[in-house]
């Protein structure tokens, strides 16, 4: 029997606060998961959940007024708090690294693939350009790019937004780092080029061994990509688990409603053979200003009661299986996207 691997990063109880006028505002609120070698853990949730600060916060890039004010957040044993700036730039792009939504917050317009992708080798590695170009070409190869020479002495406006984004992944994956962040890399490439990153990403975390945390609001591109899925909501996650565990039998309120908004989940037409209506999640979710008191989910939740005006504990419904809610849901047959 296999020993256990062990995490490549472990996050606890990471809290990230902004300061304001108004006091202190919490967008990360005790987030605690861990990715294991070779691991895709999914990171989802709408829009101003705090998936994406959560990202931010492990890389150590969020800036004044912003602060990471308790928590640990440790990779392959090295607590990242509290690191110099030099140890930040000795980490970043080597044993970690990030895949942004737009290329172009990667790619320098004005340089050359070739220039920006030798650069990055030797900001980390004592080797010559030459050595570094071959790094370089293999890594455009091993992400699919075709003629990964002539790609080499291209300018970024030269590629199709594909091939851009191809070439940031070639760029995170150029170290071999033990871990990467993907912060929405294929929302705005088509669903054919985004099958085939997802089958690349997904191949190439495998073979090296890279954890990898894809942080997303596409259910359907988590169910097909992700080993693990933390859901997020108001700076909380309020469920996680195994994909099929969250995705087939959810159980916080929150996450049934977001498979529930699905159009997989409205595919069936009701009994006089229309096509049923899409649903949604009733309401917005709340600013990180106004979060109500107890479960941030409540005004929203049709089994809310007056036990949800305390924060929920953590309770683990099934081995690795998480929902903080005091009413979880009976363990039905879900609807994966």
């Amino acid at each position: 029997m296999n020993a256990p691997r062990e995490p490549t990063l472990v996050v606890d109880r990471l809290t990230t606060r902004f300061a304001s006028r108004s006091g202190a505002v919490t967008a990360v609120d005790e987030v605690s998961f861990s990715v294991a070698p070779g691991e895709v853990l999914g990171l989802v949730g709408e829009s101003g959940s705090g998936k994406s600060l959560t990202g931010f916060s492990i890389l150590g890039l969020v800036d004044p007024p912003g602060e990471i004010a308790a928590g640990s957040i440790r990779l392959k044993g090295r607590e990242l708090r509290g690191l110099s700036a030099r140890e930040w730039r000795a980490l970043r792009g080597d044993r970690i690294a990030m895949i942004f939504q737009d290329p172009m917050m990667t790619l320098n317009p004005v340089l050359r693939i070739d220039t920006q992708m030798i650069e990055t080798v030797r900001a980390h590695r004592h080797v010559g350009r030459d050595a570094a170009r071959e790094l370089a070409r293999d890594a455009l190869a091993r992400v699919g790019i075709p003629s990964p020479d002539e790609r080499l002495r291209a300018y970024p406006h030269q590629l199709s937004g594909g091939m851009r984004q191809r070439v940031a992944i070639a760029i995170a994956l150029l170290n071999a780092p033990d871990l990467i962040i993907a912060d929405e890399p294929t929302t705005a490439l088509d669903v054919t080029i985004q099958a085939q990153i997802l089958f690349e990403m997904q191949t190439l975390c495998r073979e090296s061994g890279t954890a990898l945390i894809w942080i997303t609001h596409d259910l359907a591109v988590v169910a097909g990509l992700a080993d693990r899925v933390c859901v997020m909501y108001a700076g909380r996650i309020v469920e996680q688990g195994s994909t099929a565990q969250v995705l087939e039998t959810p159980a916080h309120p929150y996450t049934r409603g977001l498979l529930d908004s699905t159009p997989a989940a409205n595919a069936q037409p009701d009994e006089g053979g229309q096509p049923q209506p899409l649903r949604q999640i009733p309401g917005m979710a709340p600013s990180l200003k106004e979060i109500p008191a107890g479960c941030a989910f409540r005004p929203r939740c049709t089994h809310a009661s007056e036990l949800c005006e305390q924060v929920p504990p953590a309770v683990e419904l099934a081995p690795g299986h998480v929902a903080r809610c005091f009413h979880p849901l009976p363990a039905t047959q879900g609807v994966k996207p």
